[in-house]
């Protein structure tokens, strides 16, 4: 779903060397280098808008990020925000249906949006002086959607043949997509997004207005300009459109969610499948996120995975991999950037004549080594340059910013918060990511999967059950 254009090469060797100069003086502070000339203001009605200048290319990328997604559906309506997010393309009361998409690729644009836990956005990239036409196209369909039962029934189809090709029919899908059900007790974080095919089927244009005229508005959008265009010019344009729309009272500005319980038992998901091609070993620990952890937690939980399981360095698969050869592969991720709980999530697959359990035992090793032992001071020191590094970089992807500030301000983070990041981490100590490992790599608090390459076994069949007839 990401589309962007060919950064200018001046960009790319304006961001090796700041890179390099982070390197090699550590001691100079991330933040001045990559400090911005971001403006935020709000509209009347309550629509948060944020203006980054990129003045490097005659392009814009528009973003308008919705404080919800599929986390705050109602029960017994899985995937309708992602459903809603594809009808958003239908028509109008002044665009027929599919014109939004032709419009913008005339223009010699892109556009596209997508649905997550928390948010849903959609985006255009396009030339600055086209920046007035996506805007009050993308104001029009914040309020005038039209759905007829035709766009609901042909695109349910495309959202059920989509489910079929991306979880249905992959294996590791079906085990990831399992394995946060088991995790979450009752959080809605355990319903994927995609929905569940059940209800998917029974998903309508009255579910689909229902939760559109509930959750879109402006007081419940925040809108990310970043390109080649001025605070001024946003706010003129953004009050000419957007800014016409009323704020709907009956939006709180506070999300409410069921809280997760204690987790007070390990909890382990078994799928066996005879499309797998191999065996494979995963673990998700439930860990606060960035917006639920205490000071400093979520950043030592992010070094953390980063020493532990991030690529061929990583403790993890010099371990089971190089060393003790009992893994093909072996890596790992935090997943922080949730408004409730996060993830920690590690992956594996045995070599050839090691079972999942020799696997696992290998893998639990490390894990209470890190808990035990802690790390060093040369793998935080790696870690957290390669980190502020890849901050740094992004700086040249004008998208890869829209997106950054969206994302943090969607869960409530505010651009302090967000530009701060590097010296956040900068903080962090090796004492700290010993006490977050034990505090956090918790077995209760844990669901650990295994995908196992074979069919199930078939049920005999009672001598009461009657055969199977075409109709």
């Amino acid at each position: 779903m990401r589309a962007g254009l060919m950064r200018p090469t001046t960009g790319l060797l304006t961001s090796v060397w700041m890179i390099i100069m982070l390197t090699l003086a550590g001691s100079a502070s991330a933040e001045s280098a990559i400090k911005r000339e971001v403006t935020e203001f709000k509209l009347d009605n309550g629509m948060h808008v944020v203006v980054v200048p990129d003045r490097r290319a005659p392009v814009v990328t528009h973003m308008v990020w919705y404080r919800v997604g599929a986390a705050d559906e109602p029960i017994g309506v899985s995937g309708i925000a992602h459903f809603l997010e594809h009808l958003m393309f239908k028509s109008t009361e002044n665009l027929a249906s599919g014109e939004f998409s032709k419009i913008v690729s005339r223009l010699g644009g892109q556009d596209n949006a997508f649905t997550s836990q928390d948010a849903t956005a959609y985006f255009q990239r396009i030339t600055r002086e086209h920046l007035g036409t996506v805007m009050r196209m993308e104001a029009d369909r914040m309020v005038n959607l039209k759905l007829n039962e035709e766009d609901v029934r042909t695109e349910r189809d495309v959202i059920l043949e989509e489910r079929r090709s991306r979880v249905e029919n992959s294996p590791s899908s079906l085990l990831s997509e399992q394995m946060n059900a088991a995790l979450y007790l009752g959080h809605p974080y355990g319903i994927p997004v995609i929905g569940w095919m059940h209800e998917m089927k029974t998903l309508s244009r009255k579910d689909a207005l229902d939760f559109y005229k509930r959750f879109y508005a402006p007081n419940n959008a925040i809108l990310i300009v970043a390109g080649d265009v001025s605070a001024d010019d946003v706010r003129r344009l953004a009050t000419e459109t957007y800014g016409k729309i009323p704020a709907d009272p009956a939006i709180s500005p506070k999300r409410v969610r069921v809280k997760e319980p204690v987790s007070r038992a390990a909890r382990r998901v078994v799928l066996r499948d005879a499309r797998a091609g191999q065996p494979v070993f995963r673990r998700f620990y439930s860990v606060p996120s960035y917006s639920t952890a205490k000071a400093g937690d979520a950043e030592a939980l992010d070094l953390l995975l980063k020493i532990l399981a991030s690529g061929t360095t990583s403790r993890l698969y010099q371990t089971l991999v190089s060393a003790d050869k009992v893994g093909s592969s072996a890596g790992g991720y935090y997943s922080g950037s949730a408004l409730d709980t996060g993830k920690a999530v590690f992956y594996g697959v045995p070599a050839n004549g090691v079972t999942l359990e020799d696997f696992e035992a290998a893998f639990d090793k490390v894990i209470a080594d890190v808990i035990k032992n802690g790390i060093t001071q040369a793998e935080l020191d790696r870690a957290r340059k390669a980190y502020i590094a890849d901050f740094v970089y992004e700086i040249d992807s004008q998208s890869t910013l829209a997106r950054r500030y969206g994302w943090g301000l969607v869960v409530g983070h505010t651009i302090a918060e967000i530009d701060g990041w590097p010296e956040a981490l900068k903080k962090v100590t090796v004492d700290d990511i010993k006490r977050v490992a034990a505090s956090y790599l918790n077995i209760n608090a844990s669901v650990t999967g295994y995908l196992i390459p074979e069919a199930v076994p078939s049920q005999p069949q009672s001598s009461s059950a009657k055969p199977a007839t075409r109709s």
